[in-house]
């Protein structure tokens, strides 16, 4: 989704819109954080944090100590500490977001026991990193070619190499446990580093790679979502949506996490329905609850015999309805708060959800206007001539 422009320059900027790495179309990065604090200054005495948010290749963040008290700014390209040798990334955020992030993800600062800063990445530094990630493509083929031809059930969807170029992870998925000793081996001989095999789930697959939704959009976990909430039948159920595998279905696989952006609506304006399974008990007869909409609060009831009949009622007239029934109070029929419902209703025809018309542009018609001197010919033709001309 990156533009042909970004990267760095010769001195490890960034090049590309010139935006310090948070991309001005949202295309370049992944998981960007606006630092609403930036224009801010700090109290008078307080020292700035001291830790930076680094992000990698895909979205993959962590959190390093700037021990040297370097002047870093957003979009600056370091070499971090890593378990062996160096690793590459891109500052994402400084300052007091920073300490936000870590309480949040529950990340301890105050131990001795932290990752730190080694320098601003030189140029040596960023050729070595360019150089290895020209090759990940070309071992991502190649590593698949190995899977299969040992009859591995797996899928080897990405590859990051660290900075250094010292050692390559393979993120793959399966669903079932795979025995990959083999296949390292062949690795370890094949490509010339150090391997480490890293499973993820079908979520976390498709928000390393990316891609577009249905709804024609980037998809939400490559772009802003971090972190998966488990996602139900249920919540499709409470908004009325068709339980159709192939539409409720992510790229992943997995139900779409939007999901649940509106669901909380949903409960919300369902708290004054009452229950689809209770019914209405009158004189005429048991009713049962056939359809509701949520958006103008109605529903529509039918009897017990006759369910082709439907009768639509407010949730305040089916809640006094249950009320009454408590209360063993007779009910007439449901066609007398139906009707009531119906004289209290206004047609409106209004443009109600905000289309225009097709014939907005069209010119109106011009009227032709008679004029009195024609008016006068015609009646004269139609009475004809008087008897005393």
């Amino acid at each position: 989704m990156a533009c042909g422009s970004c990267g760095t320059t010769v001195n490890g900027q960034p090049r590309g819109c010139q935006n310090n790495g948070t991309c001005g179309t949202d295309g370049c990065n992944k998981l960007t954080v606006f630092d609403w604090l930036a224009n801010m200054s700090l109290p008078d005495g307080q020292e700035p944090f001291d830790f930076v948010e680094v992000r990698f290749k895909n979205g993959r963040k962590e959190f390093f100590k700037n021990v040297d008290n370097l002047q870093i700014n957003i979009g600056e390209v370091l070499a971090v500490q890593a378990a062996s040798g160096h690793d590459i990334g891109i500052v994402s955020l400084t300052g007091e977001l920073v300490r936000i992030q870590m309480k949040k993800k529950k990340v301890p600062y105050n131990t001795d026991e932290f990752l730190k800063i080694y320098r601003k990445a030189n140029q040596k530094d960023v050729e070595i990193w360019q150089e290895v990630k020209d090759r990940e493509e070309a071992m991502k083929v190649r590593s698949r070619q190995i899977a299969i031809r040992l009859n591995l059930h797996m899928k080897i969807s990405d590859i990051e190499f660290q900075g250094d170029g010292s050692k390559a992870t393979f993120y793959y998925t399966a669903e079932e446990r795979v025995d990959f000793r083999q296949l390292i081996k062949e690795f370890a001989q094949e490509f010339r580093t150090r391997i480490e095999m890293r499973q993820i789930g079908f979520r976390q697959e498709a928000a390393r790679l990316g891609g577009i939704g249905s709804c024609g959009r980037e998809l939400c976990c490559s772009t802003w979502l971090t972190d998966f909430r488990s996602v139900t039948t249920s919540a499709a159920r409470y908004q009325q949506l068709s339980l159709n595998p192939q539409k409720l279905a992510g790229q992943c696989g997995k139900l779409k996490c939007c999901l649940n952006y509106e669901l909380d609506a949903y409960l919300d304006a369902l708290k004054d329905f009452p229950k689809t399974e209770q019914k209405l008990k009158t004189e005429k007869g048991t009713a049962v609850c056939q359809k509701i909409d949520i958006f103008q609060g109605h529903l529509w009831y039918a009897y017990e015999g006759e369910w082709m009949n439907w009768h639509k009622l407010t949730t305040t007239q089916a809640n006094e309805i249950l009320e009454s029934n408590k209360k063993n109070e007779p009910v007439a029929s449901l066609e007398e708060y139906a009707a009531e419902l119906l004289s209290d209703t206004k047609v409106d025809f209004g443009n109600v959800v905000g289309q225009d018309s097709l014939t907005r542009f069209d010119k109106p018609k011009p009227t032709r206007k008679k004029s009195k001197n024609r008016r006068k010919k015609s009646n004269y033709r139609k009475k004809g001539p008087s008897n005393n001309a």
